[in-house]
This record gives C-alpha cells, sequence and structure tokens, in this order.
C-alpha cells in the first residue's frame, strides 16, 4: 500500500506471492496496475502528493507549480501525479511544470489513461527504492 495505495492493486500484487525475483515482482505490480476501476484510481490519487523540490527552487517557480496545479485539480478533480523516476533532480521542477501544462489539454478519459501509467510507474519504483533499502535489490533502474 505504501508504492501504491489501492487495496486491488496490493491484492492482486500478493496474490501471486512468492516471486522468484525481482524483474517477476516488477512485471506483476506492473500487470496489477492495469484496468484498475476509477474508483481503484481515485483510492491510490487520495494517498498521492506532488514530489519534493530542492529547497533552493525559486518562488517563482512555485508560484507557477501553484497555479497549476490548482487548475489541473479543478480541471480533473484529483492532484496531478507523475512519475519522476530517472529526472535529475535539479530538472524535476521544470518537468512537472511542462507535465501538467501539457496534460491540461487532454480531456478526463485521456488523462485518466495518463495518470494509470504514472501511477504504475510510481508503484514500480517505489517497490525498487523499497527493496534496494531491503537489501534485496542490487540493480539500478
Amino acid at each position: 500500500m505504501t508504492c501504491l495505495h489501492s487495496h486491488t492493486w496490493a491484492q492482486r500484487v500478493a496474490g501471486h506471492r512468492p516471486y522468484p525475483d525481482v524483474p517477476s515482482l516488477l512485471a506483476a505490480a506492473d500487470e496489477a496496475a492495469y484496468d484498475l476501476s476509477t474508483e481503484d484510481l481515485t483510492e491510490a490519487l487520495a494517498a498521492e502528493s506532488m514530489p519534493a523540490f530542492p529547497e533552493d527552487t525559486y518562488s517563482a517557480a512555485h508560484t507557477a507549480l501553484n497555479a497549476a496545479q490548482a487548475a489541473y485539480e479543478t480541471k480533473f478533480g484529483h492532484v496531478f501525479v507523475v512519475c519522476l523516476d530517472g529526472v535529475p533532480a535539479q530538472e524535476s521542477l521544470d518537468h512537472v511544470l511542462e507535465a501538467i501544462r501539457s496534460r491540461l489539454a487532454n480531456d478526463p478519459e485521456e488523462e485518466r489513461s495518463v495518470v494509470a501509467d504514472e501511477l504504475r510507474g510510481l508503484a514500480k519504483q517505489r517497490l525498487r527504492h523499497t527493496l534496494r533499502g531491503a537489501g534485496n535489490c542490487a540493480t539500478s533502474h
């Protein structure tokens, strides 16, 4: 649940244990996230928050981000999520701003599909991080 706050997803992943290796777990996590219902996505989105940015990020960027995030939440009714896996920290704010602005042009059904993809990426990223912390995953992504 800490990787993706969806009971359906967690039950699907847990239901196939034990996994023979990390790639099998990540593949199962990815597969479990496909076809989550609107209610499942709503449950997962309710637990999400914006990523943390470096403290020296200038205030104008935060103002722009807050405005874009408010517009997104008004249009789609939930928080904006984006997987920053592989994005250098110094580029994360620009990446988020670019993504949120481009996704504001999506219709709700198209955005639901994008959100599902982003949540899948976040879940896999969090699983990798959790496994590295447990000493079970020595490979990088």
